[in-house]
């Protein structure tokens, strides 16, 4: 019994080796991503106002730089969880609409 590789396949010429690959779906994974984003800064955000201390989260407060309206307060973590869905669902989206673009591409054939 001979061993047959896909060397020696793709020298015969019989068969040609073909790969698949499987589209994401962008709204989907914007969803997610945005979700995983939004509940991570949310319970940052409350795990320390729950903390409490003189000085809260001095770290985290820098974002309200970045999404406007932030602070490490309770509605703030509200306002967090709002800017850090649309940039997970933007991150999420955009990522697998180019993911899917790259991956289905000919080439220059």
């Amino acid at each position: 019994m001979t061993q047959v590789t896909l060397d020696t396949i793709v020298r015969s010429g019989t068969e040609q080796p073909t790969s698949r690959v499987i589209r994401m779906n962008a709204m989907a994974m914007g969803i997610v991503l945005g979700l995983l984003a939004g509940v991570g800064l949310f319970a940052a955000t409350n795990y320390l106002v729950l903390k409490g201390g003189d000085v809260v989260g001095p770290h985290l407060a820098l974002l309200g730089q970045v999404f406007i309206g932030y602070e490490v307060t309770f509605v703030g973590s509200l306002v967090g969880f709002a800017w850090a869905f649309f940039t997970g669902w933007a991150a999420g989206y955009f990522g697998a609409r180019i993911y899917n673009a790259v991956a289905h591409w000919d080439g220059c054939r």
